[in-house]
């Protein structure tokens, strides 16, 4: 095996937990408002079994290749020639989406609190910093997510208690006033963030407790599920009908935070929140990129990439977008990016679960006749 590290299949499941959602807790309340209005948080409760079917599949699949992960396995199934075809496309597809990734966060900390600095800059820190720590092996990303998670978990409840005050219940009503269609309109926008969970068939060989890596899985996807609901239950009490404003509603509204007159404007903190998620989730990207590509060039070690990988994203990242219009367009018009991730996320790995299991039935099959 490439990766020499261990992970706790808890460590697993925090790595997953942020990243899918360091950049939907600020992005989805806006994104899913155009389509699900005030029915927004119903959107993930139905979008939740597109990620609990993602690890399932990713599971399935570690169970007939234990120590193998996807772009290994995918030569077994499908030979070596076209195991290398599909390896280099789910390579193609997991590098757009983490430039894209790159791009948001220069995009947002460059217009919304650095203006004066290039996005080169903030964009080409960002990937020196995710390079020592992805150079570091799996064993640094786990115990990052553990250190992390408890302070991002705090501050966001910490965040939600102090916004209380000035929410009102019945802006989410009428619940379902035009029938079920929009939340399920809402419920394939966030595909583009359920679907992301199948790349955790890259980190369930590295796990020390093999057993409990479905459970920490489905987990990962409950609490993601849990958080995005209640994230938009307070954003559409807070702002109702004029939620669409806003391009990130949840750090507007730690801009409404008043206690006592002497604590408030705690942007700071949901800013804190966001880039100790992001952080690990372009971590987490990063590294299934690295390692994948030193496994789809049979690679005796994988840190040799970090660096190259890291030039090339950051290159991409600043050319993912000509202008801030441009981007806008891309993510109101989701579609492209919603089939990227579901043929990396599911699609590939359900046509290589079919794969192994006829494989495994025709073996089977032979043994019984042989014997």
């Amino acid at each position: 095996m490439i990766e020499k590290g261990k992970i706790s299949a808890l460590q697993m499941g925090l790595l997953m937990y942020h990243a899918i959602l360091a950049t939907g807790i600020l992005f989805i309340p806006a994104t899913v408002f155009n389509v699900a209005k005030q029915d927004i948080w119903i959107s993930p409760i139905l979008a939740s079994p597109l990620g609990f079917l993602s690890v399932y599949i990713a599971y399935k699949l570690n169970k007939y290749y234990p120590k193998d992960t996807i772009m290994q396995y995918s030569k077994h199934i499908l030979g070596t020639f076209w195991g290398k075809i599909l390896g280099l496309l789910l390579l193609l597809l997991l590098i757009t989406s983490l430039s894209v990734m790159f791009w948001q966060y220069g995009e947002y900390v460059v217009s919304e609190f650095l203006p004066h600095t290039p996005k080169s800059v903030i964009i080409g820190m960002m990937v020196i910093l995710c390079a020592f720590a992805v150079h570091g092996g799996l064993e640094v990303l786990g115990r990052l997510a553990g250190m992390v998670f408890p302070v991002f978990f705090l501050l966001f409840l910490v965040i939600i208690i102090l916004v209380l005050p000035d929410v009102e219940v019945k802006r989410m009503l009428p619940v379902m006033e035009n029938g079920l269609m929009p939340s399920l309109k809402g419920a394939w926008v966030l595909c583009t963030w359920f679907a992301q969970f199948g790349i955790i068939y890259f980190f369930l060989p590295f796990l020390t407790d093999r057993e409990k890596g479905l459970k920490f899985g489905m987990l990962s996807v409950l609490v993601v599920t849990l958080t995005l609901v209640v994230t938009n239950i307070i954003v559409i009490w807070l702002f109702g009908n004029v939620t669409e404003n806003f391009n990130a509603p949840f750090m507007s509204a730690s801009r409404y935070i008043s206690l006592a007159e002497f604590l408030s404007h705690l942007e700071s903190i949901v800013m804190a929140i966001w880039i100790a998620g992001t952080f690990i989730k372009l971590c987490v990207f990063y590294y299934v990129v690295v390692i994948g590509t030193a496994e789809w060039l049979n690679l005796s070690d994988y840190r040799s990439l970090v660096l190259p990988m890291g030039f090339l994203i950051g290159v991409f990242a600043m050319q993912a977008f000509l202008n801030s219009a441009e981007a806008a367009e891309h993510f109101r018009i989701v579609s492209h990016e919603i089939m990227d991730t579901l043929v990396y996320g599911l699609l590939i790995p359900i046509f290589l679960f079919l794969g192994a299991y006829i494989r495994k039935t025709i073996f089977k099959h032979k043994v019984r006749r042989t014997n």
